[in-house]
């Protein structure tokens, strides 16, 4: 199976209803002014949803207190109910308690002539140990691979096609979804072996996000693409996108069939599948093929190159094993493109 997550479910409708109406509407002007600064809306989501956890906590456990007049006590407390309660991970805190630290901060810096006097103390309060919790799965050539000729034997070609654009293009789960069919046109193809997107994707970043060209490996993915445009003319599919919504073809596929997909290619590998897996495995080949740091991280569209030592799975000894051998120091000769 698949990575899971530990989502409790504690708002519902009825018990949102009853949070304190001064709480209320500082999540819903802390919302606002979200928005005023152009944060995306996956981003404004994320707090509401975070911040409905912890007003939802303190109308049960804690007397519905104005956050204004939340104590370390507090803190405490919820975060303990966090860890121990609710069963989430220590990131998962993490990620709460900087949510709250954020409105905290727009209260101090925002709301400072409503609420004079107010000092932010959620970061006073240390926070559990990050640890792993998952078990990194990193995933060879072999098992994309067969992962690829076991969907395609199988007649899934919409699934092999998005395993194959995510392993020859290191694109983010959404960001899969934004390809469009007419990407993939010869006059798109640049030196000879690479697919560069015409128009920019968004990717993620801050505020509204990034926008970016992608490359793919078109050698690699055009088998892929072809099976599933074959399917999609045989079934009368039609859509801009690469993977349309079935109930409204207009529109792209909802990230959540995605999900259930990683579940299929868990299942079929015997081992847990993330689609974030496909970009680490991206970059690792890329690397393991000879090219040089820069050039990938210019492929994928990191800012930095230090990005690339993150996702590149690859040991201490099989990285100084490139340069060296029974005669000594080996010349290593840079990959192409094309190679790949």
């Amino acid at each position: 199976m698949g990575r899971k997550t530990q989502q409790n479910k504690i708002t519902s409708p009825e018990l949102l209803s009853k949070i304190n109406p001064e709480n209320r509407r500082l999540l819903e002007d802390f919302l606002t002014y979200l928005k005023s600064i152009q944060r995306s809306d996956a981003t404004i989501l994320s707090y509401k949803n975070d911040l409905e956890i912890f007003f939802t906590w303190n109308l049960i456990n804690n007397g519905n207190k104005v956050f204004v007049k939340t104590s370390k006590r507090d803190i405490i407390s919820y975060q303990n109910w966090l860890i121990n309660t609710n069963g989430n991970s220590p990131a998962r805190v993490r990620r709460l308690k900087s949510t709250l630290s954020s409105l905290s901060n727009y209260i101090e810096n925002i709301l400072d002539d409503e609420y004079e006097g107010f000092r932010p103390i959620i970061r006073k309060v240390e926070s559990p140990i990050n640890q792993a919790v998952r078990e990194k799965t990193v995933l060879t050539e072999e098992q994309v691979d067969s992962l690829l000729a076991a969907l395609v034997a199988d007649k899934q070609y919409d699934k092999a096609c998005l395993l194959a654009l995510g392993a020859y293009s290191g694109r983010r789960k959404k960001e899969l979804l934004r390809f469009k069919v007419s990407f993939f046109s010869d006059d798109n193809i640049i030196y000879g072996s690479l697919y560069k997107t015409p128009e920019k994707i968004k990717t993620k970043g801050r505020g509204m996000g990034k926008f970016l060209h992608a490359y793919v490996l078109a050698n690699k993915f055009k088998p892929y693409f072809d099976f599933w445009m074959n399917q999609r003319k045989e079934i009368g599919l039609e859509s801009e996108w690469l993977f349309p919504s079935r109930e409204d073809p207009s529109q792209h596929m909802n990230p959540d069939t995605l999900n259930s997909w990683a579940i299929t290619f868990s299942r079929i590998l015997g081992v847990p599948f993330y689609i974030h897996a496909l970009r680490h495995h991206f970059t690792t080949e890329l690397s393991k093929s000879g090219l040089p740091d820069d050039v990938i991280k210019s492929l994928v569209g990191w800012e930095s190159v230090q990005m690339v030592s993150v996702y590149k799975d690859i040991d201490a000894d099989e990285e100084i094993g490139k340069y060296f051998d029974e005669d000594g120091v080996k010349p290593v000769e840079r990959a192409k493109l094309s190679d790949l």
